[in-house]
């Protein structure tokens, strides 16, 4: 009611339309092609990918914080020191840094030669791309992570494999150019298909898919083995081998049944599979490569228990790989970014503290 007695019609508040769901923190627009579990596992997925950024946000505020204080600790140090302590200290530190930026960028080149080398005799890897029409822009980041990951994977192994992007369009070309040294990469990057871009070598290919019925028992150089580029959460199952059937294209499955049992399905992320392929290439043995990159999470507790007697390098191995996967800001450029930052920060504490030393 009005001070003036008037009367005002009450208007209810707007309904929210039904295509949206509200989550704690985040309203997320619902695919009618979504089913409501499907919804639920997104809404999850959200969450948890919130959560992540808080976890970056916390670890960066750490670092900050650690790095002051060993800053503080070195003005201390050399608060104590006599000048011509003081000097040698930091010269020695700053012969230090240099020594190992130069093993840094010797490894940087071995690393390029390799992967250069690869081109002609390394196995042929090719990650079809060709999905993104079917995932949502969260979905298509999380896959350009998981590309990431596999030239940082392959670029340390030392029999690399010859990737291949293929069918880099749209959204998933904008990401990853957005990746730092992108253009840089040492890798074949097409907008085309598989099939277009090596129609010559259709009798050679192979995709790999966990629907297959064919179970691949040894790797051949002379083959080109193809992986789905799709995070879906199993929104479309039997895609690939669908695809690949289509195509008329030769399928096959990894022999992750005949080693282990998964504790849920059989389904791999692009660079799960990729390391499986390197590590199977250096090792000949699917055994290993399997407990080596598959993480213990998704394997049976009998599994996981029966592995107990592993070297201790495959469990270190198992640990690094499930560090890989968990670290989502790992970037192939970070090494050259850290060495810069280094530097800077090297030439900046010198000049700062001795500068007729410099």
């Amino acid at each position: 009611m009005e001070p003036n007695g008037a009367s005002e019609a009450v208007v209810p508040p707007p309904q929210k339309p039904e295509t949206e769901l509200t989550t704690e923190n985040n309203t997320i627009s619902s695919n009618p092609t979504l089913s409501k579990n499907a919804q639920k596992k997104l809404a999850k997925q959200q969450r948890w990918e919130a959560k992540k950024i808080e976890k970056k946000a916390a670890a960066k505020e750490q670092k900050k914080k650690e790095l002051e204080r060993k800053r503080k600790e070195w003005d201390e140090s050399l608060a104590n020191m006599s000048e011509e302590e003081r000097t040698k200290l930091i010269e020695s530190r700053i012969s230090l840094r240099k020594e190992r930026m130069e093993k840094t960028l010797e490894e940087k080149q071995c690393r390029k030669e390799r992967l250069v080398k690869a081109k002609e005799h390394g196995q042929n890897v090719v990650v079809d791309l060709e999905f993104s029409h079917l995932m949502i822009s969260s979905e298509i980041r999380s896959l350009v992570q998981q590309i990431m990951y596999c030239y940082a994977a392959n670029g340390r192994c030392e029999s690399p494999a010859h990737l291949w992007l293929t069918g880099c369009e749209g959204e998933m070309d904008d990401q990853l150019k957005k990746i730092p040294g992108f253009d840089k990469w040492i890798i074949e990057k097409e907008d085309k298909s598989y099939i277009e871009v090596l129609q010559d070598r259709k009798d050679d290919m192979v995709y790999l898919t966990a629907d297959s019925e064919t179970v691949l028992e040894e790797l051949d150089l002379k083959k080109i083995y193809i992986i789905g580029g799709l995070v879906d959460r199993n929104r479309n199952k039997g895609i690939t081998l669908e695809k690949a059937q289509k195509q008329g294209i030769q399928t096959a499955k990894l022999p992750i049944g005949n080693f282990l049992t998964m504790s849920s399905s059989q389904v791999l992320t692009v660079n799960q599979v990729l390391e499986i392929i390197l590590k199977f290439l250096e090792t000949r043995d699917w055994k290993t490569s399997f407990f080596a990159v598959i993480p213990q999470r998704k394997r049976t507790q009998a599994d996981s228990e029966g592995n107990a007697d592993n070297t201790v390098e495959e469990e270190k191995e198992c640990e690094q790989n499930d560090d890989l996967m968990a670290c989502k800001n790992q970037c192939v450029e970070e090494e050259e970014i850290e060495q810069k930052d280094d530097l800077m920060a090297s030439k900046k504490q010198c000049v700062e503290e001795i500068p007729s030393n410099c």
